[in-house]
């Protein structure tokens, strides 16, 4: 319902490998301590490390907060679709 706020814009910015922002993020698609997956307006964004944790969450405006240390940052899309099936098919046994 509150897509339509939604930043078009999408950026990415990591302060010293423990605090991830994330604009243009249009939903979370699953997360632990050690993975995020994020659907954002530019495909799907793979987050991985340690100790991660979502600080903030607006879904209104499409920002999110991880902490944590930052080990991977991966976009997935159509061009690596095998590695997009393959985590998909991990997430969804």
């Amino acid at each position: 319902m509150g897509q339509g706020r939604i930043q078009k814009d999408h950026s990415v910015t990591l302060h010293g490998r423990k605090t991830l922002e994330i604009t243009g993020v249009k939903q979370v698609e699953s997360f632990d301590n050690e993975e995020f997956l994020l659907e954002t307006v530019m495909g799907f964004l793979s987050i991985r490390g340690n100790h991660l944790q979502m600080k903030n969450l607006d879904v209104d405006e499409g920002h999110v907060s991880i902490s944590g240390r930052i080990d991977d940052l991966v976009y997935l899309d159509d061009h690596h679709g095998e590695k997009t099936k393959g985590l998909f098919g991990k997430l969804f046994k």
